[in-house]
């Protein structure tokens, strides 16, 4: 099952008056449930392993934040920009720049991005999630370093829009 599939299955719920959801494909089983806050991935794997798993979910609009560009100067040595926006990872995961490690980045600073294009790779219990920018802009920074772990909403990117 891909990214885009249980996302789509997150806002299913979401947006209906269902409160859980249970889908299973081959050897591959999500079980999602709602509360009145959140929406929640209770079990996310493979049948073969048992590893439950419990990650707020949010859209990946949700995941893009402006942030005030005078704590920016204070932290790094970014160029000050009024309006960065922030990129931030949408699960937990290993980070990759590229799809193998002979092919090139997807992105370097400075590059242009759209909406839809691939940003990175998330690695997550053996599966390998393309990211997708919701924005576009200009690469400003990569926070990140290839094949580092990230957590759930960790910022990834800074971005200029256009």
């Amino acid at each position: 099952m891909e990214l885009k599939e249980i996302k789509e299955l997150i806002k299913l719920v979401s947006e209906s008056g269902v409160s859980e959801v249970e889908v299973e494909r081959g050897d591959f089983k999500v079980s999602i449930k709602k509360t009145a806050e959140k929406t929640t991935i209770v079990h996310a794997a493979p049948l073969t392993q048992s590893v439950p798993v419990a990650l707020p979910v949010q859209s990946m609009s949700d995941n893009v934040q402006h942030i005030n560009t005078e704590k920016l100067e204070a932290q790094s040595s970014t160029p000050a920009v009024s309006n960065l926006i922030t990129v931030k990872s949408p699960m937990i995961g290993t980070y990759y720049k590229s799809p193998s490690p002979d092919k090139p980045a997807f992105l370097n600073i400075g590059d242009e991005i759209k909406p839809g294009k691939v940003l990175c790779i998330i690695e997550a219990m053996k599966l390998f999630n393309e990211i997708e920018s919701e924005v576009s802009g200009k690469i400003v920074k990569i926070l990140v370093e290839n094949a580092s772990p990230v957590e759930y909403d960790q910022p990834l990117f800074l971005v200029e829009p256009n």
